[in-house]
């Protein structure tokens, strides 16, 4: 048995944990927060709910399959998320790749040429990834391992052709081929995801075919995994900030919290991987310099803008006007650019998102109203970072931005103003404040494949640091992060703990 710190409870560190505590460990969790769950949990206000950061995740079967390993699955109810597309010339919610391409061939109908040479090589991209419907190889170990890898050999040559051809083109590069850059598709077309991320991500038939959400919310999800982890033995430490991870001889011994040392024999850092070996790392002798110099420069994910709304308004009729519980409104302008902080109308033109908590779940919500969050991505450090810790500045951006973000969701959701009872907002400070990721990046790192930190594709799985015995055990362990990128860390973790 090996005593074991993880610092973090969102998804990494609650899988980490419940993985190592199955096979016998003495687990401690440090979180720094008052409840545990990171990103995917979620908070009540005025009887209202809303999610503190995942909204819904793919890969589907992945997690499946881990919350099987972990025996919880039939504790959490996941229910499928429709999305609903919506521009000045389309409208609709499909359920599948051909149903989207009809939408949007039907929405310009002049550029029936353009899209087909578009989708054209979608299609390829797509076809080349194949059916999400397989766990990813990384959930297992021996024999079950080499099976699970036979359907990636079998397209292997298609795959690495795809890869070769779009490994460093971004979704704006690709856009740009096949649309003028000043045209509306152009601007739907490459923010289909993260700004700049990987041409990878024009194949949207897993995000139609494979969206999930829990219909309890992802709080839910998180106290199930929690109350499972502790009751394996493990030990969740709340409002316990570590300040530090100690080091004997190059190996993690332990952390230090609120004055006092815990002794460990393995530490797995569940959360950024920036602050992770900058900031708590007691030797920064231990980390090479260029390496030092590596991390330090690397961009982030950005953060979200995220309105939160509880409205005097039915569910009933909320679903008259926005249909599905999670909406993308491309309302993209012109001269809207994800790269100017200095932009103060930015708001003003950036696109967003709808999604109602109480849509997907009437309890989300008291009688006879609704909940509602909209959210768009800003630039890095918007407006001298918001206001350069000018206190009355911040609250000023902040109800602009908030104001601006409003009047766009009226134009699905007439006189929205006046059905407000509740109305707060979270910026990138805000996410930073409660879950230490560097800028509030909403992932992990940047999604642009030209500004990678990991070498290698972007699926690539690293938790191995330079300090013997201190692993990453978040989705900062991957590229571009999220829910599938926190379970492989997880179950690397665990591998490499025996």
């Amino acid at each position: 048995m090996k005593e074991i710190i993880i610092i973090g409870s969102g998804f990494g560190g609650l899988v980490t944990g419940n993985l190592l505590a199955q096979k016998g460990h003495k687990v401690t969790i440090f979180e720094s927060h008052s409840m545990h769950g990171g990103y995917t949990a979620g908070f009540y206000r005025n009887g209202f709910y809303f999610e503190s950061g995942t909204l819904s995740f793919e890969a589907s079967s992945s997690v499946f399959k881990a919350m099987k390993d972990i025996g919880v699955y039939d504790k959490i109810e996941f229910v499928r998320q429709k999305l609903r597309f919506v521009s000045e010339n389309f409208d609709g919610i499909p359920d599948t790749y051909e149903n989207y391409k009809n939408i949007v061939y039907k929405g310009f109908p002049d550029d029936k040429d353009k899209l087909d040479a578009y989708f054209s090589e979608v299609d390829k991209i797509d076809n080349a990834f194949g059916s999400p419907d397989k766990p990813l190889p990384f959930l297992f170990s021996g024999f079950p391992y080499l099976l699970s890898i036979i359907p990636f050999i079998f397209r292997g040559r298609k795959l690495m052709k795809v890869m070769n051809e779009y490994r460093d083109v971004t979704l704006s590069e690709f856009a740009a081929r096949f649309f003028p850059e000043d045209s509306q598709l152009y601007r739907i077309f490459r923010s289909m995801g993260y700004p700049d991320a990987s041409a990878y991500l024009s194949a949207i038939s897993a995000l139609l075919g494979d969206y999930w959400t829990v219909k309890n919310g992802m709080q839910s999800w998180a106290d199930v995994l929690a109350d499972n982890f502790i009751a394996l033995g493990g030990e969740i430490k709340l409002n316990a900030y570590v300040d530090g991870i100690i080091t004997n001889n190059g190996k993690a011994v332990g952390v230090s919290c609120n004055g006092k040392k815990y002794n460990a024999d393995y530490v797995v850092s569940a959360c950024d991987y920036k602050k992770t070996l900058l900031k708590l790392l007691d030797d920064k002798k231990l980390i090479p310099l260029d390496m030092q110099k590596k991390v330090e420069n690397a961009p982030v994910s950005e953060g979200f803008f995220t309105v939160y709304l509880g409205l005097g308004m039915s569910n009933e009729d909320l679903s008259k006007y926005i249909k599905t519980p999670h909406v993308s409104l491309h309302d993209e302008q012109p001269g809207c650019d994800i790269y100017n902080s200095c932009d103060e109308e930015f708001f003003n033109k950036t696109s967003l998102t709808l999604y109602s908590p109480s849509m997907v779940n009437p309890k989300h919500a008291p009688s006879g109203k609704s909940s509602l969050m909209l959210q768009t991505l800003v630039p890095y450090k918007w407006m001298q970072n918001w206001g350069n810790g000018d206190r009355k500045k911040y609250k000023e951006l902040k109800a602009k931005a908030t104001e601006a973000i409003i009047g766009k969701a009226s134009k699905l959701i007439p006189d929205l103003k006046n059905y407000i009872e509740y109305c707060d907002s979270a910026t990138p400070l805000t996410y930073e404040r409660f879950t230490h990721n560097t800028d509030g990046a909403s992932s992990s790192w940047s999604w642009n494949p030209k500004k990678k930190f990991y070498e290698g594709g972007f699926m690539t799985i690293k938790v191995d640091t330079p300090v013997k015995n201190l692993y990453i055990g978040s989705c900062w362990a991957m590229q571009i992060g999220g829910i599938p990128g926190a379970l492989a860390a997880a179950y690397s973790c665990a591998k490499k703990i025996k």
